[in-house]
């Protein structure tokens, strides 16, 4: 009985398995992914209009006081 156990065990570890959609289309998504983050991030760097100025010296001025 363990001796038919333990060749039914072998033979289904050694079954070929069809290829899943992971299998099939990870990395298409991966890359696909990478490039969309990359574009949209390209984007925001270069036509957002940010400042890349960090330090406010020079830059910001006190308001004048009103009473």
């Amino acid at each position: 009985l363990a001796r038919s156990i333990q060749r039914t065990a072998v033979r289904q570890a050694h079954r070929k398995h069809e290829p899943d959609f992971h299998d099939k289309y990870g990395n298409l998504v991966l890359l696909g992914g990478a490039a969309a983050f990359t574009v949209v991030w390209s984007y925001v760097f270069t036509q957002a209009g940010i400042e890349w100025g960090l330090s406010p010296v020079g830059r910001v001025a006190p308001k004048e006081w009103r009473e």
